[in-house]
């Protein structure tokens, strides 16, 4: 689980800095994998190097939303729902860490490397 502070004006104008967490399962990296053309860290690299805008804008934000969560109380769950994501993705946190990432390359590889579950097989970090 990555915990990341992101700061951000809310809509009463307040300068707020929050703690948001990330976390990507083993078996979400798999679906992902499997999802997209060549796996993940290969498409991240097909549409950087062609500079492909919309793509690079629609997996910024499938990567952030789907990693977004809540752990439990019990530390035993990270809680990751539809409503959780809608309600994230209407904050400026969204917007500030969207930016941040979509203007970022580096900024993006250190999310993702931060995100992904820490296993022997797993796809190697993104560059």
């Amino acid at each position: 689980m990555y915990r990341r502070p992101i700061t951000f004006t809310d809509y009463d104008g307040n300068q707020v800095t929050e703690n948001f967490e990330f976390n990507l399962s083993k078996a979400e990296l798999v679906e992902m994998e499997a999802e997209y053309p060549g796996g993940m860290q290969a498409m991240i690299q097909r549409i950087t190097k062609e500079r492909d805008g919309k793509a690079i804008v629609s997996v910024i934000k499938d990567i952030i939303l789907r990693s977004y969560g809540e752990r439990s109380l019990d530390g035993r769950r990270f809680v990751k729902n539809e409503d959780m994501r809608e309600k994230f993705s209407q904050t400026d946190a969204y917007s500030e860490l969207f930016m941040e990432l979509a203007m970022n390359p580096d900024k993006t590889a250190e999310f993702i490397n931060n995100i992904i579950p820490k296993i022997p097989d797993a796809p190697k970090p993104v560059e």
